[in-house]
């Protein structure tokens, strides 16, 4: 999958352009649908198929106060859509003089830019551009005009209930990884880089890995097992769409929380990864953690003795889990 920044670097060379656009958090089954619509619609009409999609949520520039956590990061996002096999994915900026711009204007451009649009594949409930002026009922007129085909894609529903981004969030709120997984159609997960802490784990003798979810939804806190991919820093699609294929894959013990045993003034949420039977240096790396099972709840102990102790039984539970 190439990764362009611009609608007019595809240069399609004649051939038509079939549209997927959403912002996409999670890739989850109704996003499948979409992209599926898209490189269905590509290989019927011998077009390429295009991911059009945004480096940040919407609501960080036109509702700030509103920005949901993130089921994935960026680079993340990425990874599962060029999973699906579309041709190319546009990444556009979203920022404040975008979110200015008409939901007509927006098409058009693209329109220009790309060439001739066989077909513009959305959510049914998908609104764009400057006041949301742009929906499924406008992107069929503008489709007459241009001649473009509109799939306005019905929602998907599991267990009787309507697929989307902020149920599979509610569900890892509560816990419920298996649920939010289905949802997904693949294991959840969550990505980041890995950055230095306080050394603390080294001190006890259980070195970890402190990921850095900034702006992610978590699980609820405590002790997880889990599987790791650690990626080199900064493996994210080239302007060819190439990600490396050098990653770790480790088991780990993880902590989500506050670290209550520690005294501080400003405890601050904490993911750290404890990789089973490795030691190498992972810092400024990227690391997704697949959770496989909660161990325990966070606690707080008398003494980092204690703690030790308990760490040492964490990881040991660990183990049996795979």
């Amino acid at each position: 999958m190439r990764t362009i920044r611009s609608a007019s670097e595809l240069k399609p060379q004649g051939r038509k352009v079939c549209l997927a656009i959403g912002f996409f958090d999670g890739v989850h089954l109704g996003h499948q649908q979409i992209i599926q619509q898209t490189t269905a619609d590509a290989y019927h009409h011998e077009a390429l198929s295009l991911v059009v999609t945004f480096d940040q949520h919407p609501n960080t520039v036109v509702a700030p106060q509103r920005v949901p956590p993130l089921i994935y990061s960026l680079n993340q996002r990425l990874r599962v859509i060029e999973r699906m096999g579309c041709d190319a994915l546009l990444l556009l900026h979203f920022d404040k003089t975008f979110s200015q711009q008409s939901g007509d204007a927006f098409i058009r451009g693209l329109a220009r830019d790309l060439g001739q649009i066989q077909s513009l594949c959305v959510g049914s409930t998908f609104t764009f551009g400057h006041k949301r002026s742009g929906n499924v009922a406008s992107l069929k007129t503008l489709g007459a005009e241009l001649d473009f085909t509109v799939h306005g894609m019905a929602a998907v529903s599991l267990d009787g209930k309507t697929v989307s981004s902020t149920r599979i969030r509610e569900t890892i709120r509560a816990g419920d990884l298996d649920a939010a997984s289905q949802m997904l159609g693949r294991s959840y997960s969550i990505s980041g880089m890995v950055m230095r802490g306080d050394q603390l784990g080294h001190q006890l003798g259980f070195p970890t890995a402190n990921i850095d979810a900034t702006g992610l939804v978590l699980p609820p806190n405590g002790v997880y097992s889990a599987h790791t991919l650690v990626r080199p820093a900064g493996d994210a699609p080239s302007h060819a769409g190439v990600y490396s294929d050098s990653y770790i894959q480790a088991r780990a013990a993880v902590n989500i929380g506050y670290r209550p045993t520690l005294r501080s003034s400003a405890p601050e949420l904490r993911v750290e990864a404890h990789l089973l039977d490795f030691k190498d240096d992972l810092y400024g790396k990227e690391m997704e953690i697949v959770f496989v099972d909660k161990l325990r709840e966070e606690q707080k102990f008398p003494s980092l003795d204690a703690l030790k102790e308990q760490i040492a039984k964490d990881i040991a539970a660990a183990r049996k889990r795979f």
